[in-house]
């Protein structure tokens, strides 16, 4: 019996999937590939779904607001509909709500993601942290609890581990794309926090690095690292065989801050990313730390 993945009715959408995370997310992609083979398809049907979502709203698209937040509705009804029947002939849900069966993934999960790409579809700006930690545990927090649910736990002290992984991995995402993310008219960073560390909008908006900003950018990296700190113990909790990928995946993630750290702080020098050279010097080490 040939394996789910590769069932004639589901095996394209597999492997859409695993084209969307291959196209978007390098990292993610890389450090997936050491999952056992399994967990690996689902996780690629998982972040499909996820991307997919986010493209809704992230994507330069002839669409006024309520065109697409009537678009995430249905979205959302399709979710409701497959949980409950089983199936969808949506091309990333076919795999979606079978990996979700599959590993028992809870149906309020992509539903809460979904009222985070809302947020988006919606976005206005953050007043405080608790705004911007909200929108980070929707569409973050919730997709660790999701991954946690297809890679296998030993209980349920594995959850609040996982949220605050993902919320590290969002906050430095957020961290990365300050330059993109304000070319969309979008500032995530909180706005008592720029008024306390002394950063207008329009600094950001005109790229203007200043010593405030630095402080600023200083001070959220230091809050994504404590996050990444919290969340290392919750790995060990996961099944033997996810550790090695997860553990891979938040050393990848934790190298962008630091390349952030090595540009100054300056969000406007350049995407900060991973190159391929670092990411295998970075699988060696941690097969060595972890053997």
């Amino acid at each position: 019996m040939a394996p789910y993945w590769q069932d004639l009715q589901l095996a394209p959408s597999y492997n859409y999937a695993r084209a969307i995370t291959h196209y978007y997310a390098r990292s993610f992609y890389f450090a997936s590939r050491f999952l056992p083979e399994e967990k690996r398809w689902a996780t690629w049907a998982l972040y499909g779904f996820c991307r997919y979502a986010d493209n809704l709203i992230d994507l330069q698209r002839a669409r006024g607001r309520e065109e697409l937040l009537s678009e995430l509705a249905c979205l959302s009804r399709e979710i409701s509909l497959a949980y409950r029947t089983g199936e969808s002939e949506h091309p990333i849900l076919k795999c979606f709500i079978d990996t979700a069966r599959r590993y028992q993934i809870p149906e309020r999960y992509p539903q809460e993601l979904i009222k985070g790409v809302e947020m988006d579809a919606t976005f206005n700006g953050y007043a405080s942290y608790d705004d911007l930690h909200l929108f980070a545990w929707r569409v973050a927090g919730v997709v660790g609890l999701m991954m946690t649910c297809l890679l296998g736990y030993q209980d349920d002290s594995a959850f609040p581990y996982a949220e605050k992984l993902g919320i590290a991995m969002q906050l430095t995402n957020i961290l990365r794309d300050i330059q993109e993310d304000k070319q969309m008219g979008r500032i995530y960073l909180p706005a008592d926090e720029l008024q306390l560390f002394g950063v207008a909008p329009e600094d950001l908006l005109a790229e203007r690095m200043t010593p405030q900003l630095r402080a600023l950018m200083e001070f959220q990296l230091q809050r994504a690292s404590a996050f990444y700190a919290e969340a290392e113990p919750g790995i060990a909790l996961l099944d033997r065989q996810s550790r090695f990928a997860i553990y891979t995946a938040s050393r990848l993630y934790q190298e962008i801050l630091k390349k952030i750290v090595q540009a100054g702080y300056n969000p406007f020098a350049g995407r900060a990313f991973v190159p391929t050279s670092q990411k295998l010097a970075i699988l060696l080490q941690e097969y060595a730390r972890r053997r």
